[in-house]
């Protein structure tokens, strides 16, 4: 069964910097994307960044300049630099992978919380 498991939430200060961690139980052959969604209060679950099969990145407007996402070494594993917090940034963090046949695949969300 296909597992993402995440790490790096927590509670952080407007300013200040958090960096999340998934790492894909899948190899790497079968990942067609993978990145970050986030859900804030009463909103719709968002893509904050992603990279696609060809190495692309993708980034909500609202994170551009201020979050970076990056591969691990073992290229199933991602990382969401976040830089410059702001209040409107506190969410639940959900890791996904698309996978070859299996589809997408959800970790079980981080929550990230920014205090003014």
């Amino acid at each position: 069964q296909v597992q993402l498991v995440e790490s790096g939430g927590g509670l952080v200060q407007a300013g200040g910097s958090l960096r999340l961690a998934c790492a894909a139980s899948e190899s790497i052959f079968t990942i067609k994307a993978m990145g970050w969604y986030r859900q804030a209060p009463g909103k719709q679950r968002e893509l904050a960044a992603g990279f696609t099969r060809g190495g692309s990145t993708n980034y909500a407007d609202s994170v551009k300049g201020r979050f970076t996402i990056s591969r691990g070494n073992a290229k199933n594993t991602v990382y969401l630099q976040m830089n410059s917090r702001k209040p409107e940034d506190t969410a639940v963090y959900y890791c996904y992978a698309d996978l070859l046949v299996i589809g997408v695949r959800w970790g079980q969300g981080t929550q990230v919380t920014v205090s003014s």
